[in-house]
């Protein structure tokens, strides 16, 4: 049996399992020095909306929360009603994992998912549903929101006509527009583009922008673009329980995540081991790769020998349906990790 060296640890089963930046630490333990007021009335939760409005290339509110569905629900609770449909991919997270979330923050507001190739909704199909969704017929919900997720949840990545079609179809229905950013540090690293592009001048009214996958401790964020859900999110928060006593430790940690370009520097480094993974396993017999490789996580079927191997020398990842796995790549990754994988696998298929 293969056994690693003490100092290499396969762990590909999510970035959730990363190390926190050094420059995150720092932030913390500098916010850590003197008392500073509480429920976000402090300097450094004021720092964090003037940096993302300087990010974002326009004012913003920025509300730090604690997880990624708290950002998702609470974000989506606002821009649905209780008898809302919130139309979304039928392997969003907001749909497959969180648990309910949105339906019970909203007050009852429904997912309807749709299908779609690569994992994203389809500008068409979102089009047509809309077409036929019986507005003002009472035993219906009514359409109020749509939501995509970028990366998606098998690693794809939405391009920016794509997000542009979906904000236009969503504004001309008078739907709310959100994006699920739990990795947009890692979509954004791929488009190349400015923050700004991805999100509000596509469309987007408000955006879950996720810092704890890509080296963050404890704090994601919601970014609001449409300042008429401002007020109410507010209040969402605090009856949700998260509006923070100590609310500057997670502004400085958001401060520092975006600070010189440290998120985008983060995801660069994670996206590209994925993608040097996914080459080189693509390339071998037997290997297919069941999503294209934009962000930091491959979908990869292979003989079940090779799955075999992997997990025999202590290799983490997750399990799909149909003989495949998932591999997530990491900011904190050793390059290490990612030959030893490729020799294993490359070593059972010989």
């Amino acid at each position: 049996m293969n056994t690693l060296p003490r100092s290499i640890t396969l762990n590909f089963r999510s970035d959730n399992v990363g190390t926190v930046s050094p420059e995150i630490l720092r932030a913390v333990e500098a916010a850590n020095r003197d008392p500073a007021a509480s429920y976000g009335d402090d300097q450094y939760s004021a720092a964090v909306n003037r940096a993302f409005s300087t990010l974002f290339e326009t004012e913003v509110a920025v509300f730090p929360v604690a997880t990624g569905t708290a950002a998702n629900a609470l974000s989506l609770s606002c821009c649905a009603r209780p008898w809302g449909a919130i139309y979304c991919h039928q392997e969003a997270h907001v749909h497959t994992s969180e648990a309910g979330a949105t339906e019970f923050y909203s007050g009852g507001a429904k997912l309807l998912a749709l299908p779609g190739a690569d994992y994203q909704l389809d500008p068409a199909t979102l089009r047509e549903t809309l077409a036929t969704a019986e507005r003002g017929i009472r035993n219906r919900s009514q359409p109020d929101a749509v939501t995509i997720t970028q990366a998606t949840e098998y690693g794809t990545v939405y391009r920016l006509d794509g997000i542009a079609a979906i904000g236009a179809i969503a504004r001309d229905a008078g739907l709310r527009f959100h994006m699920d950013g739990a990795r947009f540090a890692n979509a954004l690293a791929k488009l190349d583009c400015t923050p700004a592009d991805m999100t509000w001048r596509r469309g987007v009214d408000i955006l879950s922008f996720g810092a704890t996958k890509n080296g963050g401790m404890n704090a994601d964020a919601i970014v609001v673009f449409d300042p008429d859900l401002v007020e109410p999110l507010s209040y969402r928060l605090r009856r949700a329980g998260q509006t923070w006593s100590k609310m500057r430790f997670a502004a400085a940690q958001l401060l520092a995540y975006v600070e010189d370009g440290l998120y985008l520097r983060l995801a660069r480094r994670a996206n590209a081991l994925a993608a040097r993974i996914g080459r080189e396993l693509g390339a071998l017999p037997g290997v297919e790769l069941v999503a294209p490789v934009d962000a930091n996580m491959l979908f990869v079927r292979m003989p079940d020998r090779a799955i075999e191997a992997i997990a025999a020398a202590g290799a983490r990842y997750g399990r799909r349906r149909g003989g495949v796995i998932r591999l997530v790549t990491r900011f904190d990754m050793d390059e290490a990790e990612a030959e030893i994988l490729l020799e294993l696998v490359r070593g059972a298929l010989d």
